[in-house]
């Protein structure tokens, strides 16, 4: 036979079957509550604070770019006019450079010419140098050339053309010589 109980449980039957003590449930679950609010209450504030942090170091590295920015820009100004002080001179020293040359060349020149010889053409290429002129006798071309030579200014002196005019009185030579003009 099977019997079958229909009363409702007893007391001291209801706390021994689970082993726990009795507890109120909706106070647990109302402190767990409380505690969930208070720990992302407090998430909550310091996300908010990071957030005033960050803006307040975003608008302090903004003004600090607008301040630098205006340093660079003068910089960059500065550069380049630099630059184009350094351009300038550069010309000016090349220009001064390559002036010399021609008064050292002339300067040269008077002194090595003789009396009855002309000079009608002065022509530099790069170190070549070519010299046209007229004369009277081949005697002061021979000095001209000899006295070029021993200048020790000019190299590789050559007679390039020698013409003697027949037809006219006084007899003219006209020549070209070609050498390299070292300073």
């Amino acid at each position: 036979m099977i019997r079958i109980n229909l009363a409702p449980p007893s007391a001291k039957t209801r706390g021994a079957g689970l082993g726990a003590p009795d507890a109120n449930l909706g106070l647990i679950f109302g402190v767990a509550f409380l505690v969930l609010l208070g720990v992302l209450g407090a998430y909550w504030w310091k996300v908010s604070s990071d957030v005033a942090w960050l803006s307040a170091e975003i608008e302090r590295n903004e003004r600090e770019k607008m301040r630098l920015s205006a340093l660079i820009a003068e910089g960059q100004r500065f550069k380049r006019e630099k630059e184009d002080l350094e351009r300038r001179v550069n010309a000016i020293e090349t220009l001064a450079r390559n002036q010399a040359r021609p008064a050292y060349l002339i300067d040269a020149m008077a002194d090595l010419l003789p009396a009855d010889l002309w000079l009608t053409r002065m022509e530099e290429k790069g170190q070549q140098l070519r010299l046209a002129g007229t004369t009277y006798s081949s005697v002061a071309l021979s000095d001209f050339m000899s006295n070029l030579k021993a200048s020790g200014k000019f190299k590789e002196v050559d007679l390039v053309e020698s013409r003697q005019d027949l037809t006219r009185s006084p007899r003219m030579i006209t020549f070209e010589v070609s050498c390299h003009f070292e300073i």
